[in-house]
């Protein structure tokens, strides 16, 4: 089974857990986000990706320069670990790391949660690559991927016992629309998939190509 056919069931299933009226609250934010023209803002193919320096959920810090000069870099945002989505996602890439690697790419994921919540998932999946901290979204909005949820569905939010006021270290209204670039040693972003739909991710098939398009 496909990440998307995995991501296509969990979507299926939500219905059975979420209230009526919250379902209707998350999809108009996602018919007003997908109409925001953000999508087509962000980052994409051509342009230099900004460097970072971040800390991992191990309490190291992570840059850029230095991924860069070990190969290519998978960078993959993602929402937080109280997303099932993001679960998916990042138990798909650690199923294919192996495979990332040996392309010569190094791969990381950030998220807005703080170190604590990146080291409980890292170890909850068994994580080989390192997640980490983008306090204040402040990287994810030079990609140009950071949004304030409305107000509603921050509510919502709460309401599921998500408590992104903890998580995301007292930014709880800002996240990242899912994205993933594929980064060339010089760090050029040669490939990019960006999202309004939290639902659908990156394919590790296709980031595995767009890698082998660099050979």
């Amino acid at each position: 089974m496909s990440l998307n056919e995995e991501l296509r069931a969990c979507r299926e299933s939500a219905p059975d857990h979420i209230p009526p009226a919250i379902r209707e609250v998350m999809s108009r934010a996602a018919r007003d986000l997908a109409e925001s023209g953000q999508v087509e803002r962000a980052l994409g193919v051509g342009v230099q990706a900004p460097r970072f320096s971040l800390p991992s959920a191990t309490g190291q810090t992570v840059n850029l320069n230095d991924l860069l000069a070990q190969g290519h870099v998978v960078l993959s945002f993602y929402r937080g670990a109280w997303c099932p989505f993001c679960n998916l996602e990042l138990r798909a890439l650690q199923q294919h790391h192996h495979e990332l690697t040996a392309r010569g790419a190094q791969l990381v994921a950030v998220s807005p949660q703080i170190p604590d919540e990146s080291l409980s998932l890292s170890e909850k999946h068994q994580l080989a690559f390192d997640v980490l901290s983008d306090a204040g979204s402040d990287l994810a909005k030079q990609y140009g991927l950071a949004f304030d949820l409305p107000e509603d569905l921050a509510a919502a939010y709460d309401s599921l016992g998500f408590d992104l006021q903890r998580v995301n270290g007292g930014h709880a209204r800002t996240l990242p629309i899912p994205a993933t670039y594929v980064i060339d040693r010089e760090g050029e972003i040669r490939w990019a998939f960006v999202t309004s739909d939290y639902t659908a991710r990156a394919e590790p098939a296709d980031i595995l190509a767009a890698l082998d398009d660099l050979r």
